[in-house]
């Protein structure tokens, strides 16, 4: 089984950063793309940025220039680099992760449990 655990998230004021962490861990073969997503009370899930095994990132426009999503492939660990943060960042945020378990097995999409992101104004 393959497992994406969160960590990171909490409490800051607006201005202040933050540096979430991900870690697969359990059956796995190869990871393709990785990423991170967000969900705030009462609206969608959406991307906040993704990164290829490559190392190409993309951004959402809201947080480009203050975002920075990395990866480590040796520990199958993505991260988000949260700067210049802002009370609209508050959200859930969430990891995934596009992942083969095995080398006979197509990819599936893992999430995480997610972590609580609060920025106060």
């Amino acid at each position: 089984q393959v497992q994406l655990v969160e960590s990171g998230g909490g409490l800051v004021q607006a201005g202040g950063s933050l540096r979430l962490s991900c870690a697969a861990s359990g059956s796995i073969f190869s990871i393709n793309g990785m990423g991170w997503y967000r969900q705030a009370p009462g609206k969608q899930r959406e991307l906040v940025a993704a990164i290829t095994s490559g190392g190409s990132t993309n951004y959402a426009d809201s947080v480009k220039g203050r975002f920075t999503i990395s990866r480590e492939n040796a520990k199958n660990t993505v991260y988000l680099q949260m700067n210049s943060l802002k009370p609209e960042d508050t959200a859930v945020y969430y990891c995934n992760a596009f992942i083969r378990p095995t080398m006979r097995s197509p990819g599936y999409d893992y999430w995480g449990q997610g972590t609580q992101v609060t920025v106060s104004s």
